[in-house]
């Protein structure tokens, strides 16, 4: 039996799964939110939330092995689709981890690593990898997500890869570490977030509760 909801958080065995889906009822306590790995509750769903933490390498594996890639694809063509940390970069044509790996191809963009990024920088070996911890987030584009959110809000962030902001033409919220990084990328009726929203409190839950009413429309 199909499982009618209003968010679908997709559960390929990788991500936060339950911490998202908790803080989005919380946002939206009238919402049916549902984890689930079924492609026909995922489909029916009037959102999706494709979350991910781990390596690249497992996290698209999995997804293709319970036959959920081109579910997330066709829900990027379809639906308001929020991706987070790892899911932003699943969303990318390629990710430098493991050896290199072929992602989902949504967004033009590579994923790369800071400590390749960091070498012969000597200015920059005070700064750990991962990333980890709170950072400001500069809105570069206006966009329905960032209502109600200060620019230069403060999210948390754990990863050891990331996206260059220089090169990303679909950047909305840019973060400094060593570099310039892509925050958040959006593109139509998807908007995909390195930070975990999930983790960052008042602002986090600001950007899951606007989620939560947008109509996949970029236009603010």
């Amino acid at each position: 039996m199909i499982k009618q909801a209003d968010v679908a958080v997709i559960d390929y065995g990788m991500g936060n799964l339950h911490s998202v889906a908790k803080a989005l009822a919380h946002v939206a306590p009238d919402a049916r939110v549902v984890v689930s790995d079924d492609p026909a509750t995922i489909r029916a769903a009037t959102r999706v939330v494709y979350p991910g933490v781990g390596a690249i390498r497992d996290c698209i594996g999995e997804l293709k092995h319970r036959g959920l890639d081109g579910l997330v694809q066709e829900a990027c063509a379809s639906k308001p689709l929020l991706a987070i940390c790892v899911g932003m970069q699943g969303l990318m044509r390629h990710s430098c981890e493991n050896g290199g790996v072929d992602c989902l191809g949504y967004f033009d963009d590579e994923v790369l690593f800071f400590g390749n990024t960091f070498a012969g920088h000597p200015e920059h070996r005070h700064l750990k990898v991962p990333h980890m911890g709170w950072n400001e987030v500069r809105q570069n584009r206006a966009h329905p997500l960032w209502r109600g959110i200060a620019n230069a809000a403060r999210f948390y962030f754990v990863h050891s890869y990331y996206v260059d902001a220089a090169s990303c033409d679909n950047c909305v919220g840019t973060t400094a570490y060593g570099i310039e990084l892509a925050a958040a990328v959006a593109k139509d009726n998807v908007f995909a977030v390195q930070f975990h929203p999930e983790k960052s409190h008042r602002d986090g839950l600001q950007l899951l509760r606007n989620f939560m009413s947008w109509d996949g429309d970029a236009a603010c």
